[in-house]
């Protein structure tokens, strides 16, 4: 395989800290959340980092495999970023994808969709491993679970 693009950030501080990207257009300080028992406020976090990601990537990939099928569609993603801890298995992360597509009836929908989720790189190199739920937002979608 031919590698197109390849980028490099650097963390440091971990939860408390900062990211920068190599090219410095990624520059943005690292904060636990409340939720977590952190300071919280206006900073980012890796789930908020990893959703963010996820959602342009999924919304990429979908736009794709609707062009490669002359189908017109828009779309919007939206990805929800969980953590998990359990006594047993330390941390995990969930993901759940709520995907918007218009200009194509329901049938079609759900196609592009599982057709997105095969497609897309984050979903890829996740798969097996986190789980994923997909949702049909605004019709009779089913969820799909893996």
């Amino acid at each position: 395989m031919n590698t197109i693009y390849q980028t490099k950030v650097t963390a440091t501080g971990g939860r408390d800290g900062k990211v920068i990207s190599e090219d410095g257009v990624l520059d943005l300080n690292v904060r636990v959340p409340n939720a977590m028992g952190g300071q919280g406020g206006k900073y980012t976090n890796p789930e908020q980092l990893f959703a963010a990601g996820y959602a342009a990537c999924f919304d990429s990939a979908l736009n794709h495999v609707a062009r490669l099928k002359r189908q017109k569609i828009t779309s919007k993603t939206t990805a929800t970023v969980g953590l998990q801890a359990s006594d047993t298995e330390g941390f995990n992360i969930v993901v759940a994808i709520d995907v918007e597509i218009g200009g194509v009836d329901t049938r079609m929908a759900h196609e592009l969709l599982l057709k997105a989720h095969a497609t897309c790189p984050y979903s890829k190199a996740i798969r097996n491993n986190v789980v994923v739920t997909l949702n049909l937002v605004d019709s009779k979608a089913i969820a799909y679970h893996e």
